[in-house]
């Protein structure tokens, strides 16, 4: 969800403060980065997990203010759309049988949600985006009831200085205006923490890169927006159009947009950071009472609460987390790649998958991205969001490979060592590598099921939109076995 607001709008005086502060805290931050200890000697994984609710015909429901009353659980929270909700689940170590604990705590606690729900007229759907969403559910009250929303909703707007163009090529292209930020809140991602110390982060962050694209191709989940079907994953370019700040002046002078790839390796964590403030004006310039080097020279940790909340409007793929629990600093890389869903097992997979890979890549004498271009990393996404499992990407030492070609040559022996680095129990690996390689034998992952059961449904005289409705339908039915995607059926 994102650190709360007190206001709405802001002036000039909110504006000139902010600017001044958050170049206190990234000062303050680098003075931590050189002489001060954070909190790695026990490196913790998390996930955050985006989802949609809807009704008994599986339309899109603004309830989440009712739904979270009812599930009652400080996990669970708002997300920009009133049909949006998020599971925050908490850190915990990767070693040894965790794998397995975190999909059983996982499957409880959306049970318990789902059934809750429903008895508030809702259910939940975990998918990168809602098949069954169209313009006029965003016409009305759609946006959640806080003042963050509204507040970002509004800076967006007014930076553009007009309407939000959306314009999206695919196999049905779509193009139109939106005067709010309403398409971004269609969405729904699953976000993967990784806590490392501050001499490791940029070897983290550059191997995170190196593997969004394959990252993005295997899983895959979001090939229909507004119904249109377009990207494998469209919510990529739907997340980068919907949040961009720039109008078409800016854009054609290079004006780097806020949903941002990045574009070059690293060094060290405070790049990104510093790219935040040299790059990025603030949206949300809320001020703390807080002096940093104050904190500092009195022994305690600063919070640095507006150098958090503006990379919080910073979207990186793969973005820098400072953060502090218990008074102890930590540094995470959050990979914000992967959509949600479509089962537990599959978004487990995925991450286990993830984190191995990143792992060997990380110990590797000749770092993998030392022999591949920056611009090679970021066209490998742009194919793996257009095509998913279809895509062509570039390896080094493989030239330009399949998805299925590389997962099997170079990306499942590398996570299985990197697991085994890990710690991780065999039996945890093969299960989730298992689900990985089997999606890649069958080339289908949540995208491609739903495209191929879409066609199927229309063929057999179903309209587009009852079609999607059907779909969804079954992909819920599916979603509840917790079998892996590549097992569902097509019929």
């Amino acid at each position: 969800m994102g650190d709360e607001v007190t206001r709405i709008t802001y002036g000039r005086n909110q504006h000139r403060a902010y600017r001044r502060k958050i170049q206190q805290c990234l000062d303050a931050f680098e003075t931590m980065l050189a002489r001060y200890g954070f909190d790695c000697e026990a490196p913790l994984t998390g996930m955050e997990i985006e989802g949609n609710l809807v009704d008994g015909d599986y339309q899109p429901v603004m309830a989440n203010s009712a739904v979270l009353a009812a599930i009652d659980d400080p996990a669970y929270q708002r997300e920009l759309g009133a049909y949006n909700i998020e599971l925050n689940l908490p850190p915990r170590p990767l070693p040894g049988r965790q794998g397995l604990q975190l999909e059983a705590d996982l499957r409880a606690s959306l049970n318990v949600a789902d059934a809750k729900a429903r008895g508030n007229g809702a259910r939940i759907v975990m998918i990168g985006i809602l098949p069954t969403l169209m313009p006029d559910h965003l016409a009305g009250a759609w946006m959640s009831d806080a003042a963050r929303y509204a507040a970002l909703n509004d800076s967006v707007v007014a930076a553009r200085g007009g309407d939000i163009a959306i314009d999206i090529d695919g196999p049905e292209p779509l193009r139109l205006q939106a005067a709010s930020i309403a398409p971004e809140s269609a969405c729904t991602s699953m976000q993967l923490h990784l806590q490392v110390s501050p001499e490791e982060f940029a070897g983290h962050w550059n191997a995170a890169q190196v593997l969004a694209g394959p990252q993005l191709a295997l899983g895959a989940n979001s090939p229909f927006f507004f119904g249109h079907r377009l990207w494998a994953e469209t919510r990529v370019e739907l997340f980068s159009q919907s949040t961009d700040t720039r109008p078409e002046e800016l854009k054609k002078q290079g004006v780097r947009p806020r949903v941002w790839f990045g574009e070059r390796w690293i060094d060290s964590i405070f790049d990104l950071f510093e790219e935040n403030v040299r790059y990025f004006p603030p949206l949300l310039p809320e001020v703390s009472d807080e002096d940093p080097a104050t904190e500092l020279a009195r022994g305690r940790t600063p919070q640095l609460p507006e150098l958090r909340l503006h990379n919080g409007t910073v979207y990186r793929w793969n973005r820098p987390v400072y953060d502090v629990v218990d008074g102890r600093p930590h540094l995470r890389v959050e990979n914000r790649v992967l959509p949600s869903g479509p089962t537990v097992a599959d978004m487990v997979a995925n991450a286990l998958f993830y984190y191995g890979l990143v792992r060997r890549l990380t110990g590797e004498q000749l770092p993998l991205w030392t022999r591949m271009s920056f611009a090679a990393a970021h066209e490998n996404f742009r194919r793996a969001a257009r095509h998913g499992m279809g895509a062509r990407l570039h390896w080094p030492g493989l030239g330009e490979v399949s998805v299925p070609e590389l997962t099997r040559r170079a990306l499942l022996p590398l996570a299985r060592q990197g697991l085994a680095d890990w710690g991780v129990a065999a039996e945890v690996a093969e299960r989730y590598l298992g689900i990985i390689e089997g999606r890649v034998a069958a080339q289908r992952n949540g995208a491609t099921w739903q495209v191929l059961t879409v066609a199927a449904l229309q063929e057999r005289g179903l309209g587009r939109r009852d079609a999607l409705a059907e779909m969804l339908r079954r992909y819920c039915t599916h979603m509840h076995t917790n079998s892996p995607v590549h097992t569902w059926e097509l019929s």
